[in-house]
């Protein structure tokens, strides 16, 4: 490895750094700003808004990543091409495509890392991240389930009006048992709750019908405690659950909600398809940075950087269309994910060629 390729690496990594040092904090202080009365309305410990913030951190980070690293490699190498460096190291005999080199190492690197984080790390954060927001921030009603209709199993399927995962109670409850397609027996309940300190169900207003070939057979009770072949969770999807989870127990996760028929399955594959294309993004990203900011141009630094703010925005927007798409219609989530990627490549593509020449 050349002196000029660490250099390259050198400048690269603190720049990504720096970037993130300067953007985190105000992005830290304008979300204090807003929810400073929230905080003290509702005496949040500090602890606790200590532990939100450190999560915030990497929410905010990996949610503007593709910004923090377009600007960085903009910024330094422009800088570079203002003090005539770039022209130098070409005019060595070194080609581009060599002068390249150095940043795609750098841009694996920083693909691991956020490979590492956006499987095992920010999952994590995420979960401390959104429960923070629900128990202190949002509106209770925000978490509330209305007319969920789900297969729990091959057999068994149920139903809530109304379900509140605060109070961990639900409203018309019921739940048919098939059997070869035909069912065998239907629970319905005016209301269900989870009691947590015997681990059971409690329904109220409770009836059973089985369906017989010859005759039905009908039990009710005021009251019963029982317990079911489904978590009390399950009649509150999340949809950001997916986000929370590591790598194996999201493709678990995903493979259950395929079984269980969940109308969010395409937003938990969009989530699984993220997982890999965002840390791709950083070879796409740095190639269009470098391509455009290796040489100088009437304006200066300012018109590079403009540019590359535009297009990391661009490529967030692309980003998050997509994905109210896969939300909104059947629009397909692998799609969703890959199809920015795929647009900016070939960007990269030709700002690469005509830097070439």
């Amino acid at each position: 490895m050349k002196i000029f390729d660490k250099y390259i690496i050198k400048k690269y990594l603190l720049t990504f750094v720096t970037m993130l040092s300067l953007f985190i904090p105000v992005a830290i202080m304008v979300d204090l700003a807003e929810k400073i009365d929230k905080f003290k309305e509702k005496e949040i410990p500090i602890n606790d808004i200590i532990n939100y913030y450190y999560d915030f951190i990497w929410y905010f980070a990996n949610l503007l990543f593709p910004i923090f690293l377009f600007l960085a490699v903009i910024w330094f190498t422009s800088k570079l091409a203002n003090n005539t460096e770039v022209i130098a190291i070409l005019s060595s005999g070194i080609s581009f495509l060599r002068f390249l080199r150095p940043y795609i190492i750098s841009a694996s690197i920083i693909a691991i890392f956020s490979f590492i984080a956006g499987m095992f790390i920010v999952p994590k954060s995420s979960l401390r991240f959104n429960e923070f927001r629900f128990k202190y921030i949002e509106k209770k009603d925000e978490r509330r389930t209305t007319n969920l209709y789900k297969k729990i199993n091959e057999n068994e399927y149920v139903f809530v009006s109304n379900y509140d995962p605060v109070r961990k109670r639900g409203t018309n409850f019921s739940l048919e048992h098939f059997v070869d397609n035909k069912l065998k027996f239907k629970i319905l309940s005016n209301s269900i709750r989870w009691i947590e300190e015997n681990k059971n169900f409690r329904l109220f207003g409770y009836s059973k019908r089985y369906f017989n070939q010859d005759d039905e057979l009908h039990i009710s009770k005021s009251r019963i405690d029982t317990i079911f072949n489904f978590k009390i969770e399950d009649l509150s999807p999340v949809t950001y659950k997916a986000e929370t989870l590591t790598y194996i127990p999201l493709n678990e996760f995903i493979e259950k909600e395929r079984l269980s028929g969940s109308v969010l399955i395409n937003d938990h594959l969009l989530v699984r398809h993220k997982r890999w294309s965002l840390p791709l993004s950083s070879f796409v990203l740095t190639i269009i940075a470098v391509s455009v900011s290796s040489f100088k141009r009437r304006g200066g630094m300012g018109i590079n950087l403009a540019f590359g703010i535009a297009l990391g925005f661009i490529y967030i927007f692309f980003d998050k269309i997509f994905g109210i798409m896969v939300n909104k219609s059947t629009f397909s989530p692998a799609l969703a994910a890959w199809l920015p990627l795929f647009i900016f490549g070939l960007l990269s593509i030709y700002l690469l060629s005509k830097s070439r020449r």
